[in-house]
């Protein structure tokens, strides 16, 4: 026998098959201008946005900078998509707020990089691919909910308020409403509005045109030239900074390793929907989970080390990369490469642009994530659905993300295993044809009773099981046609032995036919059926078994003790 590879050589060896292939840039080598294209578009798209997601999160604009370039160039290189394109996103801006309230620029820092580890752990332990299972009304719910949150984050920005500081996103946005109403002030808000404007219109009119940074660039222009007071981002660095471990601290791992979680369960989630995405988009493109999580891992381990915040792969992007034409990985790098020009060659415009536009920026943006048709679509298709949609929704808003991702998927849970455990039945049917004569049709008017067990038995359905199995009456020997079982748990299986009991201390003698092997080792693993292999009543079908119930009522066995 071959030796088991030892847990050194099996973490090398899955190491090895997440890290870059050739392959990977034999597109690349094909088409490069087309990749080049691609990628130079999604960046005018992405600077904007990077802007407007660095400030959101507390952190300021040249952090989103940062973030896309570092975090950009190496998720591309080693992700498992072809198509994906990372960076600072709306949904991570979410999570990041309170713990910039709370911790400060370096407690942000000091998480990216233990999520960071989290996603590589994630990777080599191979649960990307487990993903796929989380309920669509979930991943509804807590888009649409972000898509809230993200826009009552705006209030202030677009208000023109500066001192309106609450722990909860929505407390902040009617403490932004109330000192606007005191002071009102409308410049910003009509730059915030108008350049949303200009972005949903423009969108509908030519999709191919980046009005997001036509947008930005008119508003810049305006509020240089017309004398109106509006907020600007602020001094950029000239280019990106040197990387630096000084944020790190050891002591203050415990403290944020719920964030670190919340962020790294963020970015896995969303990266791999993205991917997902990006796949339905194209032809004939298979991301790997596993190496995604590793790429994303690896960004987030390196952006803070440049002072950058937590990235994840980002929808909106990936779609216009995958729209421009892109064929390979070397889009998404070029992406990043064309940003750190910006930030080295343009960093002076950049720092005159008005807050309140990257706030329109994502106000426009918050309108595009959110798809009625498909809520809506949701809502009607079963009260369940509807019900797990509006509670991830609220819960969103109300509380955190990470908590309305967990209530969501709990509710769901709950509910498909109510479903699952409505499918298990016990019934009285005819025996099937083969396995019976007209003699073994009068055993059964001699109070034998045949009952078949369909679907699964587990902890859901066993109390049901127990109360129809116990009220049995009127015969002297029931026959558990086990055929049919799809899963026994243990909760399940201890259910069917106190059944069972329950029958034999009424005098009634309980036969199984036809245990499935993976049922029989769960049953004798328990000891459940132990008395009964003992006294010979477990058949392997059920001719067998009736022939042996007509002997028990013509010699009775005493009941065994």
């Amino acid at each position: 026998m071959t030796a088991a590879p030892g847990p050194q050589r099996l973490i090398a060896s899955r190491v090895l098959a997440l890290l870059p292939q050739r392959a990977d840039w034999a597109t690349a080598r094909r088409h490069p201008r087309r990749d080049l294209i691609a990628g130079v578009t999604v960046a005018v798209v992405a600077l904007p946005l990077a802007l407007a997601f660095g400030v959101t999160s507390g952190l300021g604009a040249q952090a989103g900078l940062i973030t896309a370039v570092v975090a950009g160039a190496i998720a591309a290189v080693f992700g498992g998509s072809n198509l994906q394109v990372s960076g600072p996103t709306g949904a991570m801006t979410v999570v990041l707020v309170p713990v910039v309230q709370q911790f400060g620029a370096r407690g942000v820092l000091m998480v990216g990089a233990m999520a960071g580890l989290i996603l590589i752990g994630l990777a080599l332990a191979r649960l990307g691919r487990y993903v796929r299972y989380l309920p669509t009304p979930v991943i509804e719910g807590f888009t649409a909910g972000i898509a809230v949150v993200i826009a009552l984050q705006q209030f202030p920005a677009a208000l023109g308020v500066t001192d309106a500081h609450e722990e909860k996103v929505w407390a902040v946005a009617w403490n932004a409403l109330t000192h606007f109403a005191n002071r009102p002030h409308p410049a910003p808000i009509a730059v915030a509005l108008g350049v949303a404007a200009v972005m949903l219109i423009g969108a509908r009119w030519r999709p191919g045109i980046p009005f997001s940074l036509l947008g930005v660039a008119a508003a810049t222009i305006l509020a240089e030239t017309a004398p109106i007071d509006l907020a600007r981002i602020g001094e950029l660095p000239a280019g990106v900074p040197a990387p630096s471990l000084a944020f790190l601290d050891v002591s203050a791992v415990q403290i944020l390793m719920p964030a670190a979680l919340a962020v790294a369960a963020l970015a896995a989630l969303e990266s791999l929907l993205s991917a997902t995405v990006a796949d339905a988009m194209s032809v004939n493109e298979r991301h790997d989970p596993d190496r995604e999580l590793f790429g994303q891992g690896l960004a987030n381990l390196a952006a803070p080390l440049f002072g950058g915040i937590p990235a994840t792969a980002a929808i909106a992007r990936t779609a216009v990369n995958v729209r421009a034409g892109a064929q390979s990985k070397l889009a998404a790098l070029t992406h990043a490469v064309a940003l750190a020009a910006i930030v080295l060659a343009a960093a002076p415009l950049v720092s005159r642009i008005p807050v309140a536009a990257l706030a329109g920026v994502l106000l426009a943006t918050t309108v595009r994530m959110v798809e009625a048709s498909a809520l809506l679509a949701l809502a009607r298709s079963s009260r369940g659905d509807a019900l797990v949609l509006i509670l991830t929704f609220s819960v969103t808003v109300i509380f955190d993300l990470v908590t309305a991702v967990a209530v969501g998927i709990g509710v769901a849970v709950v509910l498909a295993l109510r479903a699952v455990a409505r499918t298990a039945r016990l019934e009285q049917v005819p025996l099937e044809v083969g396995d019976h004569s007209a003699e073994e049709h009068e055993l059964l008017a001699q109070h034998i009773v045949a009952y078949r067990l369909d679907g699964p038995l587990f902890f859901a359905a066993a109390h049901h099981f127990l109360i129809e199995l116990s009220e049995v009456a009127d015969v002297r020997v029931v026959i558990l046609r086990m055929s049919r079982v799809s899963t026994i748990d243990a909760t399940g299986a201890h259910v069917l032995g106190d059944a069972i009991s329950r029958l034999h201390r009424r005098g009634i003698t309980v036969l199984l036919s036809r245990i499935a092997p993976g049922h029989d080792q769960v049953l004798a693993t328990l000891g459940v059926v132990d008395q009964l292999r003992r006294d010979g009543l477990i058949f392997p079908d059920t001719p067998t078994a009736i022939k042996h119930a007509r002997t028990h009522l013509i010699e009775p066995v005493p009941p065994s003790r």
